[in-house]
């Protein structure tokens, strides 16, 4: 297993990169460092803001 390295990211610009992910509105570096960040596969289309007003 590799070991990952911790990065503080904050909170507000997070929320703000999901929920501009969910709508496909990121740019490509934006959208890998989302997946990268949250060890998602790119084909994977899921909800990562549950019952969120956004979509």
């Amino acid at each position: 297993m590799s070991q990952r390295k911790l990065h503080w990211v904050n909170s507000p610009v997070l929320f703000e990169a999901i929920i501009r992910y969910e709508q496909g509105r990121l740019p490509r570096s934006m959208k890998l460092w989302v997946e990268q960040l949250l060890d998602l596969k790119s084909h994977e289309q899921q909800k990562l803001l549950p019952n969120s007003p956004h979509s």
